[in-house]
């Protein structure tokens, strides 16, 4: 496999310390040995393969699922829990210029209807994934940011002024907020694990430690080889995200931009503590920045705080990090400075240079498709684009909005994209100042 981070990235360091590892067991997944045929091959164990895996073991579809790693290793395994609306990192009035307003509104429903689709299959399938949140509140950094809140507020929204937070259990310092109501939070690893036992109920199978080293064209399907087994099969849905490969297929080359992101999580906190920094509420929260935090009071009072950031990977970087994920913490909610972070881990998110997802066939290669590039929100739309992924392979109708089915284009310098980080970084600090 060609990646564009150095090995660290990929190895077991980043995510050594996840929360989520300790809350629910992995399942036992065996490897795949020696040959195997399959009707439809899907690359990646996440939420968009399982979520195809379930869809298409449920219309009776011989389906064999490859995962790389352990179960739960990559982002879904590791993110930080928000089932919200998102997946895009254009707004919609840039969403509307670009590809016109009915798209734009097409492209916004679809959201709703990802969230949806996760609490459906909570739901049908008794998965108990410690939901809570009502939706999702984005707080405002700075008094300008709480001005841009107050022009973009849209129907269906709340509005919260500087003044309401204390009343909502959401103290910090933060200068208003906004709350939209779809949504909500999750135990990522508790889902992912609920999807796939479903999926297996269903006659799906899985393999973990199962890397796909190459996709081979043969008459009527493909060869997929891994370390130990090669399988053929019809079709083959590429669900591999921010840990995709330059050459599995090679036409993800330069396609999609892994984006580091950090999360820490604390001890329980006691009621007193809650009420000292005036952070009672369990809604899932965001910040007003660019390069945002996220953070979120889970059902068992532990903390959740999030960011986005961090360009090197290696074990000195990784504790840079870390040290500033601590710091900016401890500033953003100072009565709890100096209350321990038990967990620390860090992984990718994945980016298009479009800024919107992609689900769709990868060009060339008839039987093939890919999706990819949720931008830090794969619990819902990964999920989403698994279905319309099924959906494909089985011939169907997907009525995918237009900005889903775009394929992307390349980002500049392909392998050596991760330069165009620093420059894009450095403009967002300042934007957030």
């Amino acid at each position: 496999m060609k990646r564009i981070f150095p090995p660290f990235a990929y190895g077991p360091k980043p995510r050594a310390g996840c929360w989520w590892d300790e809350t629910i067991a992995a399942p036992d997944w065996p490897c795949l040995k020696g040959d195997l045929n399959t009707d439809v091959a899907i690359v990646g164990a996440g939420f968009t393969g399982v979520s195809a895996a379930l869809h298409l073991a449920q219309v009776g579809a011989r389906v064999v699922v490859l995962e790389a790693g352990s179960p739960g290793w990559g982002a879904s395994g590791r993110n930080g829990g928000f089932c919200c609306l998102g997946g895009s990192k254009l707004g919609h009035a840039s969403m509307a210029r670009r590809y016109g307003p009915s798209a734009a509104d097409a492209y916004a429903e679809a959201e709703a209807q990802a969230v949806n689709l996760v609490a459906d299959f909570l739901a049908k399938h008794q998965i108990e994934a410690d939901t809570h949140s009502k939706g999702e509140t984005q707080l405002a950094h700075t008094p300008r940011a709480m001005e841009r809140l107050r022009r973009s507020a849209a129907d269906g929204g709340v509005l919260h002024e500087r003044t309401d937070l204390p009343h909502l259990g959401l103290g910090g310092r933060f200068f208003g907020g906004y709350t939209l109501q779809t949504g909500f939070g999750l135990n990522p690893r508790k889902y992912l694990f609920g999807l796939a036992k479903a999926a297996q109920v269903q006659g799906a199978a899985f393999y973990h430690n199962s890397a796909v080293l190459d996709i081979g064209k043969q008459r009527g399907g493909f060869d997929l080889t891994t370390p130990q087994g090669k399988l053929r099969a019809g079709q083959v849905l590429i669900c591999t995200n921010g840990y995709s490969s330059e050459d599995i297929p090679s036409w993800m080359a330069g396609r999609y931009m892994p984006v580091q992101s950090s999360i820490m999580v604390t001890r329980p906190l006691t009621e007193q503590e809650l009420q000292d920094q005036g952070w009672t509420s369990d809604q899932m929260c965001y910040d007003t920045r660019h390069l945002l935090h996220y953070f979120r009071l889970m059902p068992d009072r532990r903390f959740l705080f999030g960011m986005r950031g961090g360009l090197r990977a290696s074990p000195r970087a990784e504790a840079g990090t870390m040290r500033k994920l601590r710091s900016d913490f401890a500033t953003m909610f100072p009565k709890w400075a100096q209350v321990d972070a038990t967990h620390s881990w860090s992984g990718f998110v994945c980016m298009s240079r479009d800024l919107v997802p992609y689900v769709g066939p990868v060009p060339g290669q008839p039987g093939m498709f890919a999706g990819f590039a949720y931008h830090g929100n794969g619990v819902a739309m990964g999920t989403y684009c698994g279905r319309a992924l099924a959906r494909l392979a089985l011939g169907q109708q997907t009525d995918l909005p237009a900005p889903l089915a775009q394929v992307p284009k390349r980002f500049p310098l392909g392998r050596w994209r991760r330069a165009l980080m620093p420059i894009a970084y450095a403009a967002l600090t300042l934007a957030d100042l």
